[in-house]
């Protein structure tokens, strides 16, 4: 027995160290005028261990258990210094440290101007990793940053809303579709860089978080770093100009501390034709100390901006018009004006109260109000042919599918020539109808979401000793959203009539039976009219275990979740299913999971991490036509999520890398999608929501990012993702419709229940394998260069489900058709591989110190040679079943090819920075 107790108290020493002895302190300066730097941020990595240095710049690190470490000096504006330190029951005293200035700093702030061009509705690769330009080193998340993500590429290639961005520990994805909209604080770039990134499932001291991690934005007025900054950026990607201006006091002897930022972006038109770009941005950070242990900071943030969207096309346009072509605009006056503009003016308003309970307790209490609109423009046209110069009966194709070739070719000419939106055909169709009493032909409405959402937090972080720490969270948030169409132009004409015209009955037409036959003008509200309301509580804890050679950590979440549509308007073709509430949708959901990093040395490293959680399915995917009735997804469910990664890390003073396995299973997922479709139910043509359920997907692959420092101005640097996304299963389709412009079936139709064949697709996620290779020099002279060559394979077409189920084959009465053939058949719905493609970047900049000021210049050119590539696409949902789609693919340019998107060609990106 007492050799058993021997070799227990034994092991525990082995594990927890001796660690009373051990003493670690310093004095961290200024390199250039040698004054203490206050607040600098002293860690030994991979341990809960860490100390801020006070005004006169001294830390000094206690009770730290025996063994080799490296300690970290981390300071915003500052190159961190790391020092690999033994401790044996000693004091290491380091003396003096020189933190020197970070001029890379303006590479990393520019760069995320380059993701933030990205953000339009198509962009959740961009979104996906917006957050990682400041919050992480690891070479592989900050190459997918800044190179890959131009090509959409998405990490593990999951949807952005896996992951959770937060700013003062607030959540900041939306309740409606699960993703942080990143343009709500663009633009504020300087007050931005206090970030604290989680990989993946590793635990975050603020949230229990998703599958691809989470980032916390801190804007605490008394963090950011004291001066000014001004600076200049020209391009030709989004917007044309950027000036931005920041100055920040630091805390100043009364217990206040200010920042203010602000900046404007512009252009006329980026890389595409006619994508306008409007954007302002103001951001004001007040922090008043109260006493010793606690403050209040007030943070609010305004950044409204429009832009101009750009259309995905055709093979067939493409090759008549070039990568750059967009289809959404027109000249009106001599002018390029875009029928699409994206608007969003959502201001953030946040009061955060912070309680230093004991030197080892803490407590945040936050509370965010959120509110605005966000418009999407387009014209409705009830009365008059459709305006979109692409509209497939104007291209070549369709002359040749009705074997008109002369006709064809004075189309591909028209197109060639001009191509554009006719402003001045809408306008003088509708003021000729003005002249003849008759109603408008066309309209410029806005899609508008009018969002009011409140969040209100309160989150613990207690170091139990030197071991454990214990993170706690309790929240709630409501989402107050109102949805409608509203009249922005009558494109001069008197007044639009408010109905649907391609329904059967003169009943069946109404957008609202409540005030039928409706002529509405400029600031009206028509065609649909709705309320959602959600809530979300939740809550979850976390503890964390760190040894010498073991850290583990375990958090558990749990959470309620509510979604309920108000409809506004009694829709003429749901009479009895859109007036009124709907049922109140009620998701419980939880997770767990779980971690462990074994330190093999203090160098090398294996860590290992699980979990499994349900996630509540966002309002978007609750309801199948929120914008016409209350319909909900039939038999909705959380969807579920599995997964695990496991990560061999070294860290040496030549050579950091990381190779990571993966593996996440998604399932009970849903999607909803709208189009017109040709061949429902054998021949009929209707406008269709298209439901999908029970999807699950397969995420599995490697990721391996290497730097080596090769000499001390040249850096060698590597990165991989090589993975094999694909769906799981055969989910369940069903549609429904309301409208048939042939009486096919009524507008309340449900079709039957189909089943989707699409286990081994590829899901269309952006580039499955990405590769980069690349090096920097940095001179001593404070000017640098580099440059990387991206290669990129395995793109896949994102597939229509419809056309993998039974409607495919089936005629009218239910048997396949009788003209059938099954090897053409699989020949057609072969999925569309894109081509491999590379792409070379180029950076560089230069830093000047004049007395007390700092200029620094910075400058990329992104695909140095102008490689036109396709970055992603869809099959139109328009041939539903096989004889439709064999006739259209039998043509040399099928009427209704797949859509893509291409990359940009050259593009290039300058900053001009002044700090002082």
């Amino acid at each position: 027995m007492r050799k058993s107790f021997l070799s227990i108290l034994v092991f525990f020493s082995f594990v927890m160290g001796i660690n009373a002895q051990n003493i670690v302190k310093g004095i961290v300066t200024d390199s250039d005028s040698e004054n203490p730097l206050e607040g600098v941020l002293v860690s030994i990595v991979n341990t809960p261990t860490t100390e801020t240095t006070g005004a006169n710049g001294v830390f000094t690190i206690k009770n730290i258990p025996n063994g080799s470490y490296i300690l970290e000096i981390k300071l915003v504006g500052y190159e961190t210094q790391n020092f690999p330190i033994d401790l044996f029951g000693k004091t290491v005293d380091l003396g003096t440290i020189l933190l020197y200035k970070d001029f890379s700093e303006d590479q990393d702030l520019s760069l995320i101007t380059i993701t933030d061009d990205e953000l339009n509705d198509d962009a959740s690769a961009a979104d996906n990793i917006a957050g990682l330009l400041q919050a992480t080193r690891d070479i592989y998340l900050r190459t997918a940053a800044f190179e890959f993500s131009s090509s959409f590429f998405r990490i593990k290639g999951l949807d952005s809303g896996n992951g959770k961005v937060l700013i003062n520990g607030i959540e900041m994805n939306k309740l409606f579709d699960g993703r942080a909209q990143w343009s709500n604080w663009g633009g504020l770039n300087d007050v931005l860089r206090n970030q604290e990134f989680s990989n993946g499932l590793a635990p975050s001291n603020f949230t229990f978080g998703g599958v691809l991690g989470s980032t916390n934005i801190d804007t605490r007025a008394s963090q950011q770093r004291s001066g000014t900054r001004i600076s200049y950026s020209s391009s030709n990607r989004s917007y044309v100009h950027r000036v931005m201006a920041t100055h920040s006091t630091g805390m100043l002897e009364s217990g206040w501390a200010f920042t203010f930022s602000g900046s404007r972006r512009a252009g006329l038109e980026g890389f595409n034709e006619g994508t306008s770009y409007n954007a302002y941005s103001l951001f004001a950070s007040i922090e008043k100390k109260l006493g010793e242990n606690h403050s209040i900071n007030l943070t609010s943030i305004f950044t409204p901006n429009r832009r101009g969207k750009s259309s995905p096309n055709t093979q067939e346009v493409f090759d008549l018009k070039g990568i750059e072509y967009n289809d959404y605009w027109g000249y009106l006056n001599g002018r390029k004006i875009n029928s699409r503009i994206k608007e969003v003016v959502e201001p953030i308003i946040m009061l955060n109260h912070y309680w230093d309970i004991s030197e080892n307790t803490s407590l945040n209490t936050n509370v965010g109000y959120q509110f605005g609109k966000i418009g999407n423009s387009r014209i409705d046209f009830n009365g008059g042919a459709n305006p979109s110069p692409t509209y497939y009966q104007y291209l070549p194709s369709f002359e040749v599918r009705r074997g008109d070739l002369a006709e064809a070719y004075l189309s591909q000419q028209r197109f060639q020539n001009d191509g554009q939106l006719d402003w001045n055909r809408i306008f003088d169709a509708n003021v000729t109808n003005a002249s003849n009493n008759a109603n408008n032909a066309y309209v410029l409405y806005e899609d508008r979401n009018d969002d009011k959402q409140l969040s209100v937090n309160t989150i613990l972080n207690a170091a139990i000793n030197d071991n454990i720490t214990l993170n706690a969270k309790l929240e709630y948030r409501a989402l107050r959203s109102h949805s409608f169409a509203e009249v922005i132009d009558l494109l001069g004409g008197n007044g639009y009539l408010d109905i649907n015209p391609f329904a059967a009955t003169p009943d069946k037409k109404q957008n609202n039976l409540l005030n039928p036959n409706r002529v509405v003008g400029v600031g009206d509200t028509f065609r649909y009219n709705f309320r959602l309301n959600s809530d979300v509580v939740g809550a979850f804890t976390q503890a964390q275990f760190k040894y010498n050679k073991v850290d583990f950590y375990g958090a558990l979440n749990v959470s309620k979740t509510t979604h309920q549509r108000e409809g506004l308007y009694q829709n003429g073709r749901f009479e009895n299913n859109s007036l009124g509430k709907s049922k109140k949708l009620d998701f419980t959901n939880y997770g767990v999971k779980a971690g462990l990093t074994y330190k093999i040395t203090g160098r090398h490293l294996i860590d290992f991490n699980a979990g499994y959680m349900t996630q509540a399915p966002t309002i978007r995917n609750s309801f199948s036509n929120s914008r016409e009735n209350n319909a909900t997804v039939d038999n909705l469910q959380s969807e579920k999520v599995l997964s695990t990664d496991l990560s061999y890390i070294i860290r040496s003073p030549i050579i950091t890398s990381r190779l990571t396995g993966y593996y996440t299973n998604i399932s009970d997922a849903t999607e909803i999608s709208f189009y017109f479709a040709d061949g429902v139910g054998g021949d009929n043509t209707a406008f269709v929501q298209e439901i999908l359920s029970g999807i699950e997907r397969q995420h599995i692959g490697l990721e391996l990012g290497i730097e080596a420092q090769i000499t001390p101005t040249i850096k060698l640097k590597g990165a991989a993702s090589i993975g094999q996304f694909t769906y799981a299963n055969n989910p369940n389709l069903y549609l429904t419709s309301d409208v048939a412009d042939n009486g096919g079936f009524d507008s309340d139709f449900r079709s039957k229940d189909y089943v989707s064949n699409l286990e081994n697709y590829k899901l269309a996620s952006g580039p499955q394998n990405a590769y980069s290779v690349g090096f920097e020099y940095r001179d001593p002279d404070y000017w640098w260069i580099g440059a990387t060559t991206n290669f990129f394979s395995n793109i896949y077409v994102d597939v229509a489900p419809l056309n993998r189920s039974s409607n495919f084959f089936e005629d009218a009465d239910g048997l396949p058709f009788n003209d059938y053939d099954p090897v053409l058949a699989r020949e057609l719905l072969q999925q569309e591989k894109f081509d491999n493609y590379m792409v070379v970047n180029l950076m560089g900049g230069k830093s000047w110190r004049i007395g007390d000021k700092f200029i620094s210049v910075f400058a990329t050119v992104n695909n140095l040679f102008g490689e036109e590539y396709k970055s992603g696409g869809f099959e139109q949902g328009r041939n539903a079943n096989f004889r439709q789609l064999r006739d259209d693919k039998a043509l040399e340019t099928p009427v209704f090819g797949n859509r893509y998107w291409y990359g940009r060609g050259a593009t290039y990106f300058l900053n001009v920075n002044l700090r002082f």
